[in-house]
Parts: structure tokens; sequence; C-alpha cells
């Protein structure tokens, strides 16, 4: 599928090998009273400045070490999951090539995605790297998670307002059952406006809660391998209803 010639193909046993060489670069040795406050330190900027993404992927990594061996047994238990957990694929410019995607027929999963992508402005290559996960498979885990976040965006169609992201962050954290996520859902909530907060209400969270709990695990899905699937039979085969409009 790939036609973009900056694309750089790896076998797995090298995405492994350099997944684990950039996570032991910038790995960050920390013991239990630095993660104590660093977990107060990233969760007090985190709420005053919701935007500042590197105090979330802190708050993310030193609060989530039970959530993260949660989602690695959760990756084990499927074939799909186990593949990534044994490829550790990585999506960014240099994995995936958004033109090609962009060029896929309408209501593929590639094509939704590179929309979304080119709609709301976002690089796939702006997410942090893992850095005070001392663990490679649990650094992966929390990795993928960051990764496949814009996805999770797109095939459930919502939005990256407050909203949407309100939305998505309740969806991750019934899955993930990661503190950050259940945190962002709980107290990204209280800065909606009126208006937004009844929606929200009345319809968002029912329907956020309904889908973290009755889909597959997103976690586990190898999105790269679905490129050319119908939007609509991948939310039949992961047992998702999109939210009608509102």
């Amino acid at each position: 599928m790939q036609r973009c010639s900056s694309i750089r193909r790896f076998s797995s046993s090298s995405k492994k090998l350099c997944f684990r060489e950039e996570l032991k670069n910038n790995y960050i040795p920390t013991n239990f009273l630095q993660k104590t406050v660093l977990t107060v330190g990233s969760a007090a900027v985190a709420l005053m400045e919701p935007h500042r993404g590197d105090m979330i992927a802190c708050l993310g990594e030193v609060t989530g070490e039970m959530s993260l061996k949660y989602m690695r047994e959760k990756l084990l238990g499927s074939s799909e999951g186990a593949e990534i957990l044994k490829e550790m694929p990585r999506i960014n410019s240099k994995t995936v090539c958004f033109k090609t995607l962009s060029e896929m027929p309408e209501r593929t999963l590639g094509r939704v995605y590179a929309d979304f992508m080119r709609d709301n402005n976002i690089t796939a290559d702006s997410r942090l790297p893992v850095q005070f996960i001392a663990d490679p498979e649990l650094g992966y885990v929390m990795q993928r998670y960051r990764e496949v976040h814009d996805l999770v965006h797109a095939t459930l169609f919502m939005k990256t307002t407050m909203l949407g992201e309100v939305t998505v962050k309740w969806v991750e954290g019934i899955q993930t059952k990661l503190p950050m996520c259940i945190g962002g859902g709980i107290w990204g909530a209280a800065r909606l406006r009126p208006k937004h907060r009844q929606l929200y209400l009345k319809y968002y969270l029912p329907w956020a809660i309904k889908t973290g709990n009755s889909a597959q695990f997103l976690q586990a899905i190898y999105f790269e391998k679905r490129w050319d699937q119908n939007i609509d039979d991948f939310h039949k085969e992961m047992n998702i209803v999109p939210l009608t409009k509102v």
C-alpha cells in the first residue's frame, strides 16, 4: 500500500530493537519520592493548563504502572494484540504514508484517519517519547496508547474540541484503566461550557460509558493492517455504534 519513498520498512526484530534503544536513551530513573513530586506537580499544571501535553504525558507515566500491566495482558489476550506487542509497530511520518491514505476511497479506515489529521492540523510526530518507564514492554504499551489516540478520535468520529476530548478520555479510561484518562474525563468535563455540559451529560457521557464497556479493546487493534477496511464494517466488528448527531 505504501507509495511514499520516504517510508522506512523494518523487520519485527528491528522495530523492537529501535524502540528499546529509544526507550533506553530517553529513560529518566526516578524513586518513589520523585514519582510523588512528579505526580502532584504534573497533575496541578495539567489542571491549570490542559493543553500542556508534556505534563499529561508525565502524569500518565508516573501513575500508570498497574494500568499498563493490565493493558499488556489485554493485548496478549488477543491474536491481534499479541502481534502488536511482538512487532512493536510505530505510527509516525516515517512509518505511515499519509499521502497514500488521503488518496484511498472514502470511508475506508485509512482515509478517515488521514482526513481527521488534515482537518485538525495534527501531525503523527507530535507524540512525546516515553521517559519514566523502565520496562520495555510497558514503555511500548504507553507509547502505543499515545500513537493510536488520534486513531481512536477518528474512528469514533470525535472532534478535538474539549467535548470530544473528554468523551474519548472516558472511552479510553474505561478500557485502559489509566488514571490519567479517568482524571481527564472528570476534570475536563468541569471545563465544559454550560451548553456543552448539557450535551455531555445527556448524550456524550452515556455513549462513552456504553462504548468503553461494549467495544473491543481498541489498543489491541492493529490499525496499520486495516487501512483498507470500510469504517462501517470496522464499527460493526468492534461493536461500536457511533454517536448520532445531536
